[in-house]
């Protein structure tokens, strides 16, 4: 199932939240200092084309760097690619099978929106260290 929904996934809303998500981290490449925020920015545009399967923790080691990432992020790219998984996600909920998508676009408004801090591992990872997954 996981495999049939990725593949949905791809075709309707994955590759295009991807591409925003590297104009993002291209964005964030051009100026040394956010460099970090753009290979965040890349991660989460892998994550976004083929999310079933795994799930964001947040990680127990993060601390102020995360948080002045994010709030750098948010104002330069995270509110607007939130924006996208708003609209992606409404326009998916409007069919009985993009239902199971769109949820997934508004579940992947958290980490667009304050990406720093946060890593990307498997469902079953994600249960081993005591996170329940939300994909």
């Amino acid at each position: 199932m996981r495999l049939l929904l990725n593949i949905i996934w791809l075709v309707l809303a994955g590759l295009w939240m991807a591409i925003g998500y590297m104009f993002a981290a291209l964005i964030c490449f051009v100026f040394i200092v956010t460099i970090p925020i753009g290979i965040a920015a890349a991660r989460i545009g892998l994550y976004a084309l083929w999310p079933f399967g795994r799930t964001v923790i947040t990680r127990p080691d993060a601390g102020v760097a995360s948080v002045v990432g994010n709030v750098i992020w948010f104002f330069f790219c995270g509110w607007w690619l939130a924006l996208g998984h708003v609209v992606t996600g409404v326009v998916l909920c409007l069919t009985i099978i993009g239902i199971p998508l769109g949820l997934a676009n508004f579940k992947l408004i958290g980490v667009s929106l304050f990406p720093m801090g946060r890593e990307i591992v498997s469902n079953e990872q994600a249960r081993l260290l005591g996170f329940t997954p939300l994909l």
